[in-house]
Formats: structure tokens, C-alpha cells, sequence
């Protein structure tokens, strides 16, 4: 606790203020977009969207500092208690649980709580440092077939209570990547991708038997023109999504004057296609923006990564990079019409608290890896298997 407090008052020496007023530019200008797409009339005003996405913000930057304050070996020292908590959280759903009307049950509503939590984003962050304690105790036969195995079985547990329980396949494809990330990070053999390549493509046509028709055609549509061709079922948001990313133009309409944004044409327009509603009224000029905030954001955790000589501290800077490319690939591709839509929010672009708060405190791992590039036992390094220079 005493070092925890220490680390604390360091923080505005020691933490990471790069990363950190990138997270706020990007935060900021969220804010606007949130602020524009929720002024459509079916909102019914935009005040509670703007003031609970600036609380959570600010929460947000709270939970920056603390996190970047916390030890990652002395977490991951208690990798049990992790797993714990996170099998906790995710069980919480057979009770609390409820849809949130995005159509997957993966949202808390606790009574007496004023706001819904979801769970899976909460254990983004435990995950990736369990994962990271896994490979850590690992790293000198990190491709060793119980190494492998050790490292999948805590990737099934946590993806498999998920998508049992809540059905939401897009966050649950994030520990996904995230594993592939550290994986690669850590030094697992190439041998082992190529693997699991081959065992997916065996198994997709038995898991594909497992979707409904309606999800099947979420996939089918990317490649099969012939499904519903008038765009009024499975193809009417990749419809709607692109007349508005591409009727702004280079410049856009202007905020809060989007022609579909602002009559509400646009589903989920604050949230998982605010892409589109940016396209709408900011055009080109506009996404190339987000992009680049976003893409600088993932850079600076992988330049914190390759800058430290631990191996557990690399792999959680790569983790949250893997995190953060996934879903800036996924929900981008959601709008261009390339990706099938699974519902995954743009990083501190989007409306919601969740994401916000989970976002600011992974990054904050990599902020105190910044500020403690190397371990605090130096005793127990070992060099890990690949090596990163710059």
C-alpha cells in the first residue's frame, strides 16, 4: 500500500502524459460527435449522453493514474484472485443480467446502481494481465505444448463464460485478439499460429451450424450479392452506413446538420456506427482524423512496449494494443460494409461509460509501464525468449 501511495504522488512525474493527452484529444473530440449524433430528435436532447460521457472521462483519467500507480507483478502475482473476480463478474450476468436493447445480454443492471456495467469490458484489463502472468511463468519454453495449453485454457475460460452467458460475440473476440497479440509479443512459435489457422478452418463448418440464419447472413452479405439485394433486412445498415460515410463528402455537412444523422436514420448512430454519423457531417478530412487519433494511440502502447526491458510489462503494452486495434479494425469495417457487424464500440470515440472507464484504466497499465520500464525485482528477470529494439 505504501508503495502503491508513493507511485500515486510520482504519477505527474513519472506517468505517461503522452499517451495520456492523446486519450484526452480523442476523449474531447468524441465528445462533439456524441454530442451532434445525440441531438437528433428520437434522443430527446443530448444533455445526459454529453454530461455521462464527460463523467466517465474523468473517471476515466482518475483510473489512468491509479492503474499506472499499481505494480503489474505485484497483479499478477495474485493471478488466482483474477480469475476469480472475473469468473465472479461474468456469473453476475445469470442474475443482473440484460440486453441494454443492443440484443446480447452482456449488460449489468444492479439494483440501486444508477448505471449499467458490462463486465466483459471490466475483464479486458484482468485478462490481459493474467495472460500476461501465464506467459511470464512460462517464458524460458513459452512454446512448450503445456505452455500452450496453460495459456489457451484461461483464453477458453474467460471467452467461453462470455459468450455462454452474455451471447456477445464481439467483445468476446477481443481476448481473442489480445491473445494473438501477446502470443506473437511473447515468442510463441509461428509453428503454433499456423496451427490454430488449420484447426478453425476444420471447425468452422461444424461452429457455423451453431448460428442462427440471421447471423449466417450478417457474414454471407460481405460475399454473396444475392442476399437480400433491396438492402430492407440483413443488408439495411451496411446500406444506411455507407450513404452517409460517403454523403459528406471531403468536408461533410456541417455538425449537427448530418441529413441522416440528424433524422435519426442511422441505427445506433451514437454508439457502434458513429463512424458514419462523422462521415456524415465531417466527411473525409473528419475520419482521416479519427484514424489518425486512434492509430497514434495504439502506436504510443507499442513504442512503450518495445521501450521496456520487462517481458510481463511488454506483453500488457502489447495486449492493450492488440485490444484497441480489433476494435478500431472491426467497428471501421462495420461502416465501410467490409467487416460483419458484431457491435463493438469505437475507442473513446463512441458513446458509453463502460468503454470509457475500461479504456482509460488498461492504458493506464501502460502508463506505468512507462513510468517503471523495468521490474522492480531485478533478481528475477529472465531475458525473454525475442527481443524488440527500436
Amino acid at each position: 500500500m505504501n508503495q502503491f501511495l508513493t507511485e500515486l504522488k510520482n504519477f505527474p512525474k513519472k506517468g505517461d502524459w503522452v499517451l495520456l493527452l492523446l486519450c484526452l484529444i480523442t476523449s474531447s473530440f468524441g465528445c462533439v460527435c456524441i454530442a451532434s449524433a445525440t441531438s437528433a430528435d428520437k434522443f430527446g436532447g443530448n444533455f445526459r449522453y454529453i454530461a455521462i460521457q464527460l463523467l466517465s472521462t474523468l473517471l476515466g483519467v482518475l483510473m489512468f493514474a491509479i492503474m499506472s500507480s499499481i505494480d503489474i507483478e505485484t497483479m499478477s502475482e495474485h493471478r488466482s484472485w483474477l480469475v476469480a473476480f472475473n469468473c465472479f463478474v461474468l456469473l453476475l450476468l445469470i442474475p443482473f443480467g440484460t440486453d441494454n436493447d443492443t440484443g446480447n445480454r452482456s449488460w449489468l443492471d444492479i439494483p440501486g446502481l444508477p448505471f449499467m456495467i458490462q463486465p466483459a469490458e471490466v475483464c479486458k484489463i484482468t485478462f490481459t494481465v493474467i495472460l500476461a502472468s501465464v506467459m511470464n511463468s512460462h517464458q524460458n519454453r513459452i512454446s512448450h505444448f503445456s505452455s500452450v495449453i496453460h495459456m489457451v485454457f484461461h483464453l477458453g475460460l474467460v471467452f467461453g463464460l462470455n459468450m455462454l452467458l452474455s451471447r456477445d460475440a464481439g467483445v468476446s473476440l477481443i481476448y481473442v485478439f489480445i491473445f494473438i497479440g501477446m502470443a506473437f509479443a511473447g515468442g510463441v512459435s509461428l509453428l503454433w499460429f499456423g496451427l490454430a489457422i488449420g484447426a478453425i478452418a476444420a471447425a468452422f463448418p461444424i461452429l457455423w451450424q451453431f448460428l442462427g440464419t440471421y447471423q449466417q447472413n450478417r457474414i454471407l452479405i460481405l460475399f454473396d450479392e444475392t442476399i437480400d439485394p433491396l438492402g430492407i433486412n440483413e443488408r439495411y445498415h451496411y446500406k444506411i452506413n455507407l450513404q452517409s460515410l460517403t454523403g459528406g463528402g471531403l468536408t461533410g455537412q456541417g455538425l449537427f446538420n448530418g441529413n441522416r444523422t440528424q433524422g435519426g436514420a442511422l441505427f445506433a448512430q451514437h454508439t457502434d456506427y458513429i463512424f458514419s454519423s462523422i462521415g456524415e457531417e465531417l466527411g473525409f478530412f473528419g475520419c482521416v482524423l479519427v484514424m489518425i487519433l486512434e492509430f497514434a494511440i495504439i502506436a504510443r502502447c507499442i513504442y512503450v512496449g518495445i521501450r521496456s526491458q520487462d517481458y510481463i510489462r511488454r506483453l500488457v503494452c502489447f495486449g492493450a494494443a492488440s485490444a484497441l486495434v480489433f476494435q478500431v479494425m472491426i467497428n471501421i469495417g462495420m461502416c465501410i460494409g467490409v467487416m460483419p457487424v458484431i457491435g463493438l464500440t469505437l475507442p473513446l470515440i463512441s458513446y458509453g461509460g463502460s468503454s470509457a472507464l475500461t479504456i482509460y484504466a488498461m492504458l493506464g497499465l501502460v502508463s506505468g509501464s512507462y513510468a517503471r520500464p523495468e521490474s522492480l525485482s531485478h533478481e528475477r528477470y529472465i531475458q525473454p525468449y525475442r527481443s524488440y529494439r527500436l
